[in-house]
């Protein structure tokens, strides 16, 4: 028996991951003073139009230790394993580590291990759909080892849309973003170990996307692309042509789509697009 734990960088749809053996433990979201809560409960469309409208910032509280404890108490007799967005984005990581040292200290013989998937997005979506086909196969401590040689294998690219959202959290300059914006430059970002970085600039989002398609035979760190996850934020019909062109180019892999969901779509902001592999 085992569960996985998860917060909701994961892009898995919240009404399919109880029948997958996974539970959320929910990032806090506020806009313009009123509270989100990034569960089954939130009206995603009515948080992605405040999201569009509002001129200030967007804040995330990331899952305090106790939300992963209380999960972890009530299924202490599994095999209990715990994915979080990557360690250098959020606390997250920090909070279900100390959960995991509490419960060691408190269940004595208990099987858990956290997961920083180095990724958020389509990126911790990939290493969950891995995670569970690993537990079908495979006894725990296999199972972590293996899993987290798949976390250093992973690639994440993106490329957003819209700039609004990280100017407005201060991620780049706000000068640099409305240029970026007038000139029509859509940059590809990746993140490799965490650490996420301009990989490319490219003027309009069409030469972007094909140029990321492309790069995934080149940064692919495997032989060839396996699992290919892609989340979008409301533009479903981009992320299907995207998914059709991939399909084409890389023979074999598996294709995996979502939209995101509260968390991921507040770093991603309207139209972004996130890939990983």
């Amino acid at each position: 028996m085992y569960k996985i734990i998860s917060d909701t960088s994961c892009d898995l749809r919240k009404d399919e991951i109880r029948d997958l053996g996974i539970e959320y433990v929910p990032f806090k979201i506020s806009i313009d003073g009123k509270d989100y809560t990034d569960d089954e409960n939130l009206n995603l469309d009515e948080f992605l139009e405040v999201m569009k409208k509002t001129e200030n910032p967007i804040h995330t509280a990331c899952p305090a230790p106790y939300d992963y404890f209380k999960i972890i108490e009530e299924n202490k007799d599994k095999d209990i394993y715990i994915l979080t967005i990557g360690s250098k984005l959020s606390g997250s990581y920090n909070s279900a580590k100390v959960a995991e040292a509490e419960a060691r200290e408190k269940f004595e013989g208990i099987n858990i291990h956290v997961i920083d998937t180095k990724a958020a997005s389509a990126g911790t979506t990939r290493i969950a759909l891995k995670l569970l086909d690993l537990v079908k196969e495979k006894d725990f401590d296999e199972v972590v080892e293996e899993i987290e040689k798949e976390t250093d294998l992973e690639t994440t690219m993106f490329v957003l849309e819209s700039m609004k959202n990280l100017i407005k959290n201060g991620r780049i300059k706000k000068t640099t973003g409305l240029i970026a914006n007038v000139l029509n430059i859509r940059p590809i970002m990746i993140s490799d170990d965490g650490e996420i970085e301009l990989y490319e600039v490219n003027r309009g989002m069409k030469k972007s996307l094909d140029k990321m398609v492309k790069a995934i035979e080149s940064k692919c760190k495997r032989e060839k692309p396996d699992l290919i996850t892609i989340s979008y934020v409301e533009d479903k019909d981009r992320a299907e042509k995207l998914k059709e062109r991939i399909e084409d180019l890389y023979e074999g892999a598996k294709i995996h789509l979502r939209h995101t969901n509260g968390l991921s779509s507040g770093y991603a902001d309207i139209g972004g697009i996130v890939i990983a592999f």
